[in-house]
């Protein structure tokens, strides 16, 4: 499977993005997209042991570096892509590493260390992802950091019921603690006022997030961002629904609707102008 078959399977708010990228540009981001995803469903599947997950990630780790026989075809594309845009293999790698944590790790205790994953996962694909969008300003790095940690955090957030599905709780064990929620209410799904309060606390964290991106973002790379600010919008828009929804999400599964989507894109266009 090529690189924009996965990307256009995957039906990813990142995919969408990329409609605001020149055909050269849309062809890199999907090659290391289609990447991502690969990665990313290897740790998640539910037919390969946890020993053959580590064994074709560290596969992938090779492959980052020199060329193997029989290699699916996306790696000659990635490496490619490395070459092209000064990518080092380990940038890269922090992306597998954080897919990898998901192997051994169920609990986080502290925030701290739940920053660790969520930079791997979101803030080294953004990292990767400026490199080929292209910027001016060494401060976009910055932006992307913060970005990749809202993202994130607002996927944990709406992603608890099925977190809990896999035996994963991402949301802090000394945040539970702090809001008196203990973690047998949240294996029962108990909806109730400190289940809201926890949630709340965690909203207001994603949020300082957006708003430290949207302060790092320098003003003459705001044309070449506008894949990551779609991102971004969209992400805002999905956050604040499940707010005025007071976090249902041991019920729900919440998105934005294709309409709500084009209007975030729309607007992003317009900013950049």
């Amino acid at each position: 499977m090529n690189a924009a078959t996965i990307t256009r399977q995957s039906k990813s708010n990142l995919a969408l993005a990329f409609i605001s990228l020149g055909r050269e540009r849309k062809r890199d981001i999907t090659v290391f997209y289609a990447f991502c995803r690969v990665i990313d469903d290897i740790a998640d599947s539910s037919e390969l042991s946890v020993a053959e997950k580590q064994k074709q990630l560290a596969a992938w780790r090779e492959l980052l570096r020199a060329p193997a026989l029989d290699e699916p075809p996306l790696a000659c594309d990635v490496r490619g892509l490395m070459n092209k845009y000064s990518l080092s293999p380990e940038m890269l790698e922090e992306i597998i590493a954080g897919v990898e944590m998901d192997l051994s790790i169920f609990r986080y205790a502290t925030f701290q260390d739940l920053r660790v994953y969520c930079y791997r996962v979101a803030s080294a694909v953004g990292l990767v992802s400026i490199e080929i969008f292209g910027y001016r300003n060494p401060r976009c790095k910055e932006y992307a950091l913060e970005l990749g940690l809202a993202l994130q955090m607002t996927n944990i957030i709406r992603d608890v019921g099925k977190d809990l599905q896999a035996g994963r709780i991402y949301l802090p064990q000394e945040d539970l603690a702090r809001l008196n929620y203990s973690e047998t209410e949240l294996r029962n799904r108990q909806y109730n006022e400190r289940f809201v309060r926890l949630m709340e606390f965690e909203a207001a964290r994603a949020r300082e997030f957006f708003s430290r991106a949207a302060a790092a973002l320098p003003p003459e790379d705001r044309r070449t961002m506008v894949p990551a600010e779609i991102m971004g919008s969209i992400y805002r828009g999905l956050l604040r629904r499940i707010e005025r929804d007071k976090f249902r999400v041991f019920e729900k599964e919440y998105r934005l609707s294709r309409l709500e989507k084009a209007g975030r894109i729309a607007t992003q266009f317009l900013k950049s102008f």
